[in-house]
């Protein structure tokens, strides 16, 4: 009797987690993923059988690496490239300083962008990174091209911000000195990209006397492909694949992964090859993708005619992989719940923008806790004390303690469902002249006239630690209280959870993450003010038609 083979479930990496980038060394795998404005910057995450994955590390974590202070919603680092040559792994990365005007109707300002392009290298995934060395300004999504020579080179697709141009203009190649450290030679524009345009993300390989070079095409939306060409120059010209894509959704809306592409390939030990690509997927009565990006994998093989297709031939993301006979590696589930009891942040939580977290929250001044400094608006592109980590499950449930005395009005502090500085669902603790000490909701939607909303306020007694709850089941998000012993009290619901999604957005602005459940403190009169929280409890679980069916009992 035939051995069942090994499936791969998809999404590999549930949750914000776009953009990927895979290498093999010997027997490990690893992934890089875009991060955006949430520090420290880029994920990666470790396998040695393709079907289990753990995050290891975040190697930009320190300001000499990477400052976004200021950085727009969704700009930050945007595509990494994780290579290994020369007993080196090698990163690259973008900075997004400056997003401009997109080729969307109804979006408005100049089509100018800041794209700051870096490169970082480690001995080991989990060292210590470099300090970066600075490429160039001209694009995004760079990689870096090691050859069968020994000679590297920088692929990144050309912003061109023109009237009456493509802004998409193509992928452009130039070499990189590892002595000079830095691009050195002729800029060779080496493909403009199919008709269905918004040419970018671009790798480049080497097998059987071709140049390969693999694309993301039709922007990251539903129309989101993977196209390829080859040549047997590495400066071209490239010939199109005859399918055009290798892998896309954009013209079958029943499947369970949409927006795929953006990929890149790894070779396993056996010669197998494997196609890593992000995908959405949306929620069936909203079709929002409320988790973001995700990253999933295919099964490919190399045809007779040198072309690179789905091992199926279809040319579609499926929801399960037959996965290459590698020996199991299982990793330890993530606790459920965090204490804080370390002197630094778990590893599943970021925050955002800024390489000076004392600045904004302590793990030691008080132990046992995480102490949130109030500083400024929820949104703020500059010093905002939020900490979070991503909603990875269409249904969760997650739960705080918090000790909390404000001043005034100006002070607030709670659990927040959050995407960026315009979505965003708030269970926050403040005070008034009238009511003192209260709980109250405030929400940020995109999609309403309204955008801002408030639910009323409910006092609650001072000196008391305040237990704060969120219930999510797909688009509907419940949130709860109860001060000191007192009874779980739910707040006006069901709130629209689908506002934590790319889709939920005016045209033309930025949207590529992902929804974050966390914690974050304010305080707009500038002194400071802290909130301290005992612990974060983040569950995931199945759908439940009332979520507060149990709820006499706290999570934790």
């Amino acid at each position: 009797m035939a051995k069942e083979k090994a499936l791969i479930r998809n999404p590999i990496l549930p949750g914000f987690n776009p953009d990927p980038s895979i290498v093999r060394v010997g027997d490990d795998y690893y992934i890089a993923t875009s991060t955006f404005e949430w520090f420290p910057g880029v994920q990666i995450h470790h396998s040695r059988d393709l079907i289990h994955w753990r995050l290891v590390g975040r190697p930009l974590n320190r300001g000499s690496q990477l400052n976004m202070l200021g950085d727009p919603d969704s700009c930050g680092v945007w595509a990494p490239c994780l290579s290994y040559a020369d007993g080196l792994f090698w990163l690259i990365y973008t900075d997004v300083k400056r997003y401009g005007r997109t080729t969307q109707s109804g979006s408005a300002g100049a089509s100018l962008r800041d794209t700051h392009n870096y490169l970082v290298t480690s001995q080991s995934i989990d060292g210590v990174w470099s300090d970066p060395v600075y490429l160039n300004s001209s694009g995004f999504d760079p990689s870096l091209f090691h050859d069968d020579g020994g000679r590297k080179y920088l692929v990144n697709m050309r912003w061109d911000h023109r009237p009456g141009f493509n802004r998409f203009s193509g992928i452009a190649l130039q070499e990189y000195s590892p002595v000079e450290r830095a691009l050195t030679g002729p800029v060779h524009l080496i493909f403009r990209g199919t008709q269905i345009g918004f040419t970018e993300g671009p790798h480049l390989y080497q097998r059987g006397g071709y140049y390969y070079l693999l694309t993301a095409e039709g922007g990251t939306g539903w129309g989101h492909a993977v196209t390829m060409a080859r040549s047997r120059e590495l400066t071209g010209p490239y010939e199109l694949h005859p399918d055009v894509y290798v892998l896309t959704s954009r013209h079958r809306p029943d499947l369970e992964l949409q927006r795929a592409g953006h990929a890149d390939l790894v070779e396993t030990q056996a010669g197998d090859t494997y196609l890593v690509h992000l995908c959405g997927r949306p929620i069936r009565n909203r079709g929002r993708c409320i988790l973001g990006r995700e990253t999933a994998i295919q099964r490919t093989v190399w045809g007779e005619d040198g072309w690179l297709r789905t091992a199926e031939g279809t040319g579609l993301p499926l929801s399960a992989v037959v996965a290459p006979e590698l020996q199991p590696c299982v990793f330890p589930p993530q606790p459920e719940r965090e204490d804080f009891n370390g002197p630094e942040l778990p590893l599943d939580f970021q925050w955002l923008r800024s390489p000076w977290p004392e600045e904004l929250f302590s793990l030691t001044e008080r132990p046992g806790h995480l102490r949130l400094y109030g500083r400024e608006t929820i949104g703020s592109l500059f010093r905002q004390s939020l900490v979070a980590r991503r909603q990875q499950a269409h249904c969760y449930c997650a739960e705080t303690s918090m000790e909390f005395e404000p001043d005034g009005f100006a002070q607030m502090a709670g659990l927040v469902c959050y995407y960026n500085g315009s979505k965003f669902h708030y269970l926050y603790v403040s005070r008034d002249e009238e009511l003192g000490k209260h709980v109250r909701v405030m929400s940020c939607l995109p999609d309403q006239v309204q955008s801002d909303v408030f639910s009323a306020a409910v006092a609650i007694a001072d000196g008391t630690p305040v237990q704060l709850r969120v219930e999510v089941d797909f688009e509907r998000l419940f949130f709860a209280f109860r001060a000191g012993d007192g009874e779980w009290r739910r707040m006006p619901g069901p709130l629209d959870a689908s506002i934590l999604s790319d889709e939920a957005s005016v045209p033309g602005t930025p949207n590529f993450t992902g929804a974050f459940v966390g914690v974050c403190c304010q305080d707009m009169a500038g002194t400071r003010r802290p909130a301290d929280f005992d612990h974060f409890t983040y569950r995931e679980r199945e759908y439940r038609a009332d979520p507060f069916a149990s709820e006499g009992q706290a999570l934790s």
